[in-house]
């Protein structure tokens, strides 16, 4: 009698390594490897200068972005005060490199370690509030930073702004579109890597037990505040990181840009590529970032088209009532957000020819 055998259908995991393992098949590490080739040894050399200068924003949006997926996506922390975290970084790194003269390299990383400590003291309400009244005081947050940056003008110099040197790494200048793109998208893949790997610790999986229940995980033992001011100080960092490649990127910087419409920018790339998945907020990056220039270009030929009519001055406020629309939308139709709309294609292709 012949024995039969049976083989395992799909990925069979065995131990719990095999569970929290970053990619399961050999297919997903060879695409990553080809992505990787492309991004870093065909993008740069076949884009135009704009077109590299819209990646670098991407790229940038995008590390701030994954911080604030930790907080919001995968700790249950709703905070309108990311664009002030971002720009303290930006005026960090500034003010380090032009009062202390701290090279580059040191100024980004320490930027994002100031950052974090005040995201921690504005995080600190979160240990009595949560839900709208958290989110309110971080709120206060956003316009307390403002206030800051522009009245303190023996540290920031208020409304004139502050210009930073030339950035350098290793003795090399770093000066102009191409050699920031491999700065930031370095910084990227790094970045992602180490919120991957954040998410699969024991500190991850306590940030997600608050998020579903705070009850039930100080029940299991979990302390909740110390946790919760984790989470703000890991996401204040990576906005204090981005903030400050962000300044040695555009030479010079002022307070207007660090506004409540960034934060809300921010909130939009959360939501509209996915709450709690890091390949989310980098969609919601490349979303958002994308609608803001074809905007742009739309205003400005809205403008020159109606500025005899007054109709151009109207179309100011697209750019706010795009935003409004495409989060309503995204609710409504797909709250799971960008990441989901990848999954379900990624499936697709999986299981074709079959449609279950």
């Amino acid at each position: 009698m012949r024995r039969l055998r049976f083989h395992p259908c799909g990925n069979f995991k065995e131990s719990y390594a095999q569970e929290i393992t970053v990619f399961e098949t050999d297919f997903g590490r060879f695409w990553l490897l080809v992505g990787l080739v492309l991004l870093f040894g065909v993008l740069p050399f076949v884009s135009s200068p704009y077109f590299l200068y819209v990646c670098n924003m991407i790229g940038i949006a995008a590390i701030s972005a994954l911080g604030l997926n930790i907080l919001i996506g995968y700790t249950g922390l709703i905070s309108l005060g990311h664009g002030a975290f971002f720009g303290v970084g930006a005026y960090a790194a500034a003010i380090l490199a032009t009062r202390l003269g701290l090279p580059f390299w040191v100024c980004v990383p320490a930027a994002g370690f100031v950052t974090a400590l005040t995201g921690m003291v504005f995080g600190i309400p979160s240990g009595r509030l949560k839900g709208l009244y958290l989110t309110i005081a971080t709120l206060a947050g956003q316009f307390i930073i403002e206030y800051i940056l522009v009245h303190w003008e023996s540290l920031t110099q208020g409304t004139m702004g502050i210009v930073l040197p030339e950035a350098t790494l290793f003795g090399l200048v770093i000066d102009g579109d191409r050699p920031f793109f491999y700065v930031i998208f370095i910084c990227l893949v790094l970045v992602t890597w180490m919120t991957k790997n954040i998410m699969r610790t024991r500190y991850g999986r306590a940030f997600i037990a608050i998020r579903d229940n705070d009850r039930a995980a100080e029940g299991m033992g979990i302390p909740i505040f110390p946790y919760k001011l984790l989470s703000f100080g890991i996401s204040s960092f990576y906005a204090g990181f981005a903030g400050a490649i962000w300044a040695f990127y555009m030479i010079s910087i002022t307070s207007e840009t660090f506004t409540l419409s960034l934060s809300v920018e921010y909130i939009a790339m959360v939501i509209i590529g996915g709450l709690g998945s890091i390949p989310g907020a980098i969609f919601g990056a490349v979303f958002i970032t994308g609608l803001n220039e074809i905007l742009r270009w739309f205003t400005d030929l809205f403008m020159n088209m109606g500025m005899a009519t007054g109709f151009g001055l109207n179309m100011a406020s697209l750019r706010e009532l795009a935003f409004g629309l495409a989060i309503v939308l995204f609710i409504l139709f797909e709250p799971k957000g960008l990441a989901e709309i990848w999954r379900i294609v990624r499936s697709n292709f999986r299981l074709w020819p079959f449609s279950y």
